[in-house]
């Protein structure tokens, strides 16, 4: 991230802040405990944010954990915090104008009330629980899917089942312990193969070389192995360490390349956009055997008529999340041709994933984490 684009965050996340606990120490009847209570929450909660993105590999991973899922968490608090004042002023600014109700009426609860107080905090504090338990409801999707092509023996149309994820982010906010129950429920789906659409790591590899995470990778079953493509996490992370732990990991990484799996059918790897200079997907075709199947992993979903254009079964991408939470799945929904579900383009399947993992606070609101199965001309 560019220096300048930092600072920016920096200042609007800060007075984003400073808006919700302004209104949120208007809203607090006068309680010197409770008062020292909000900025003390508010010190450690905004600053952890910052403190766990630039020094955290510098403390104790258990640290930094602790803090990043404070951070990351209030980030998400704070979005609706922040809607719910800002739709309580611009309806106290409308009734200035159009007197549509008593004066005081938006006052007598929101400012020094304990009642309006404790029914905001109340009601926020629901939304993200449920938010919490819909994310840790992982949704299997189901995508049969023909293509004109043989898979195998030319005298027997063979299927192939795929489990294809995205988005794992493993790291400080998600753990071994989690990640290892997302691998039984890999190995429950009986794969042939397991493809990965990128983001297999968060922000840093260190919590995964400490955790020894890739010796959890090696629990995952599927007879044809494990390929991926990088994502623009394995760039922040760092290039060179995502490298080597994912091939510690043993995945089969596809970084402008691809690979004949079995001798029946290609997986081709895009490299993530995050590399300005990444080869066109026609030069990742132009050599490959057509008769063959061709799935793409593309961790981004830009140019999906590419996929059609160049002879790509089947696409498989991520990195949009859906949004993560309302509304921000409304922005995706507006930059995306698909920011999640299924799309066909001529005899191209494309599949854009909302993600197994997660970003940051563990809340999913108007969208799911999930895993994907995909059976190719499955009988």
């Amino acid at each position: 991230m560019k220096p300048i684009m930092f600072i920016i965050i920096f200042i609007v996340y800060l007075l984003v802040n400073f808006y919700v606990f302004q209104h949120i120490w208007v809203a607090m009847p006068p309680n010197t405990i409770g008062r020292v209570a909000l900025v003390s929450f508010a010190v450690i909660a905004v600053s952890s944010f910052f403190i766990s993105f630039l020094a955290g590999d510098a403390m104790p991973v258990w640290l930094t954990s602790v803090l990043y899922k404070i951070g990351t968490a209030w980030f998400f608090i704070m979005l609706y915090f922040f809607i719910i004042l800002a739709f309580k002023d611009l309806f106290g600014l409308a009734n200035r104008f159009l007197h549509f109700m008593p004066a005081d009426a938006i006052t007598r609860y929101t400012k020094e009330n304990w009642v309006g107080f404790s029914f905001m905090i109340g009601f926020i504090a629901l939304f993200m629980i449920c938010g919490y338990i819909k994310y840790q409801w992982k949704v299997r999707v189901d995508v049969p899917i023909q293509i004109y092509k043989t898979i195998g023996d030319s005298t027997a149309n063979r299927s192939l089942r795929i489990v294809a994820i995205s988005d794992l982010h493993l790291g400080y906010g998600i753990g071994k312990k989690e990640f290892e129950g997302w691998i039984n429920t890999i190995n429950a789906e009986n794969p042939d193969i397991v493809l990965i659409a990128g983001d297999v790591i968060d922000n840093s590899v260190r919590p995964l070389n400490e955790g020894n995470f890739a010796e959890s990778f090696h629990k995952i079953k599927a007879p044809l192995g494990i390929y991926a493509c990088l994502g623009n996490h394995e760039y922040i992370s760092g290039l060179k360490n995502s490298l080597e732990f994912l091939e510690k990991a043993g995945i089969h990484v596809l970084k402008d390349s691809a690979a004949l799996v079995n001798n029946n059918f290609y997986v081709i790897g895009r490299d993530d956009r995050s590399n300005e200079w990444r080869r066109p997907l026609k030069e990742l075709t132009d050599s490959l055997d057509k008769s063959k199947p061709l799935i793409l992993l593309d961790h981004q979903p830009y140019h999906l008529e590419e996929a059609e254009a160049y002879g790509i079964d089947l696409q498989i991408s991520g990195h949009t999340h859906q949004g993560q939470v309302w509304p921000i799945s409304a922005i995706t929904n507006a930059i995306y041709e698909k920011d999640h579900g299924f799309v066909k383009k001529g005899n191209a399947n494309i599949y854009v994933s909302s993600g197994i993992g997660i970003w940051g606070g563990k809340f999913r609101i108007g969208t799911q984490s999930e895993y994907v199965v995909i059976d190719i001309n499955k009988k």
